[in-house]
């Protein structure tokens, strides 16, 4: 019998470490509420965490099991349900951050060191090329970003792994009766529980209530959770925007991006599933098979998919580099002669976070994040600008924020794209480039949509005035939109103390 952890792999399809499992089988699959994990979480990540478990659970429960869920440490976890359940051996897909390395490690010496050792084996399953695998003609991994990519682009990618099927599987009578003799305690009911989540306690098919993990419901509108919700994105995408990619991915009020950031994050659908759907659609666009996508006049479709493919490239990038400097986290990955100085602005940070600036596409950002849980990427390039430049607040603070907001959180990503913006960070932006936050609103949303989306005050205010709002004087303000606030900073003059900041540094005079 083999005993296979969940974690940021929530499917059963496209699951290289669940395959594998399979293929010796049967398996009983779990899943396990970490408090270390927990403590970096948000309420949206919690939630969507929670419907993607419901999904999966059913899942197996179509199949004629069901799934193991616990609440704990899992190096205590693991090993009692896997003597309970007699289990030959436990699998998981590596995690990439220190602290799942961590977390594996401690749960390898503690089935190492059971009464009876227990076997287990680990696999590359969240990533196209696992990290270490594209290093330079010196062997060291890549920490720029255009030679990583050409490799990533030239090497094999594996096909999708197989699915599971219901003789792979452990039937869940013979799950709860292993475990009913064999964990010390009770095994609670295959019903939602408000109760499960405080203290130790080993469960099948049980969720907990988020309030009993210490959270509370987010007030954010969340997307459907589970593969087949995943599914339908994707599908989505690569029948449309995928191929006017390109020249609309930067253009919030198209909203012409995949949505995939959280089933990507979760493991809601595999990422080899996602790139061969892409590959299908390279396939359409060289056979110019499109008659029935409307394209803008400039599209171009090949380069539009290579472009999307080139975002999945970023993200494994990150995660290498996550991988080889996990206090990246915590730290910045570029050293300067000298501290910089950031500044200490709680006023500044607060009225950022509301989206209250003054900077309508900061604001609309801001405000996007708390209604949804989600930013469009642009925009978080802009908003991490504004916070770590005009504001000059440390790049960490607005990494807590989101982390703590998004629905798709994910720590290399999220590190990754703050210390870029923040031009500490591995391939960043040089910190003499500073964004003009009313420059990148003009640009990428000229008609003023998204703003209007999100910020009600400025609805029916007339775009070239909500782009030159930093230059109009109070009583115009006043008169144009009485209730959005003026700029809490001028852009000028921050940009000026930015450059400052960063060549002292730099050590330069």
């Amino acid at each position: 019998m083999e005993l296979f952890w969940h974690r940021r792999d929530v499917r059963l399809s496209d699951n290289v470490g669940l395959a594998a499992a399979a293929d010796r089988g049967p398996v009983v699959p779990c899943f396990v509420f970490d408090d270390d994990v927990l403590e970096h979480a948000g309420a949206p990540r919690v939630r969507y965490l929670i419907d993607s478990l419901s999904a999966l659970r059913e899942d197996y429960r179509d199949r004629g099991s069901d799934l193991v869920i616990a609440h704990g440490d899992p190096a205590s976890v693991i090993p009692e349900v896997a003597d309970a359940l007699g289990a030959d051996r436990v699998i998981w897909n590596e995690g990439y951050s220190g602290l799942s390395r961590e977390r594996d490690a401690r749960v390898e010496t503690a089935l190492d060191d059971a009464e009876v050792a227990i076997d287990h084996e680990t696999h590359h399953d969240a990533v196209l090329q696992k990290p270490g695998s594209i290093r330079t003609n010196d062997g060291e991994p890549y920490s720029v970003f255009t030679y990583y990519w050409r490799k990533w682009h030239d090497r094999a990618v594996d096909s999708p792994a197989r699915t599971p099927e219901p003789d792979d599987l452990v039937d869940a009578d013979r799950i709860r009766s292993r475990l009913e003799s064999g964990v010390s305690g009770s095994v609670t009911d295959s019903v939602e529980s408000a109760e499960f989540g405080t203290g130790e306690s080993i469960t099948v098919g049980t969720l907990p209530a988020i309030s009993a993990l210490g959270f509370e419901e987010p007030d954010a509108e969340l997307p459907p959770a589970g593969t087949e919700a995943a599914r339908s994105r994707l599908e989505g995408f690569c029948e449309g925007d995928v191929f006017r990619y390109e020249e609309k991915r930067d253009l919030p009020a198209e909203a012409a991006t995949s949505k995939l950031s959280q089933d990507l994050s979760f493991g809601t659908i595999g990422i080899r599933e996602a790139y061969a759907a892409t590959e299908d659609a390279m396939a359409r666009a060289r056979e110019s098979d499109l008659d029935e996508v409307d394209l803008p006049a400039e599209a171009d479709p090949e380069s539009s998919v290579e472009e999307f493919q080139r975002q999945l490239a970023w993200r494994e990038f990150y995660m290498q580099v996550l991988r080889y400097n996990p206090d990246t986290v915590s730290a910045n990955y570029k050293t300067y002669e000298n501290p910089i100085e950031w500044r200490d602005d709680p006023e500044g940070l607060a009225a950022w976070k509301r989206g209250e600036t003054g900077y309508p596409i900061v604001d609309a950002g801001m405000r996007q994040l708390r209604a949804e849980a989600y930013m469009h990427n642009r925009v978080r390039m802009i908003v991490a600008s504004f916070l770590t430049k005009d504001l000059l607040v440390d790049w960490r603070e607005g990494y807590a924020h989101f982390r703590e907001r998004l629905c798709d959180h994910d720590t290399a990503n999220d590190v990754g794209g703050w210390q870029w913006a923040a031009s500490t960070g591995t391939d960043a932006q040089p910190y003499f480039r500073i964004f003009n936050p009313m420059t990148q609103g003009e640009r990428y949303d000229p008609d003023a949509e998204y703003i209007a989306e999100y910020v009600p005050e400025l609805r029916g205010v007339d775009p070239d005035l909500v782009h030159e709002w930093h230059e109009l004087d109070d009583d115009r303000r006043r008169e144009v939109a009485p209730e959005y606030p003026a700029p809490i900073v001028d852009h000028s003059e921050r940009r000026e103390t930015a450059l400052a900041a960063f060549e002292a540094a730099r050590g330069e005079d």
